[in-house]
C-alpha cells in the first residue's frame, strides 16, 4: 500500500493477503485508521487487521482466492 503510516511491504489496495493472527485470506479494500482492512474472497463481511499481521498472499493462496471469487461470479443472478 502506498501512501502515509503504511508497512514497507505491506500488499497494496487490491491485492491479496494473509491475516497472519488467524489464516484468514482476503483482499485488501483500503485501510481504517492504521489498519489494513480486508475481504473474504467470494465476499462476505471486511475485517480490520493490523498492518504487522498483513503479509502477501503466495501464488498459490491467490489462485485459490481468484477461482473462489470467479465461481462467486458465476452464481449471481444476471
Amino acid at each position: 500500500m502506498t501512501g502515509e503510516g503504511c508497512v514497507p511491504g505491506a500488499p497494496e489496495e487490491g491485492a491479496f493477503a494473509v491475516d497472519a493472527r488467524d489464516g484468514r485470506v482476503g483482499r485488501v479494500t483500503g485501510r481504517s485508521g492504521p489498519d489494513v482492512r480486508l475481504r473474504p474472497p467470494g465476499g462476505g463481511p471486511e475485517w480490520d487487521c493490523p498492518p504487522e499481521a498483513v503479509r502477501p498472499a503466495s501464488p498459490g493462496v491467490v489462485l485459490r482466492a481468484r477461482v473462489t471469487e470467479i465461481n462467486r461470479e458465476g452464481q449471481l443472478p444476471r
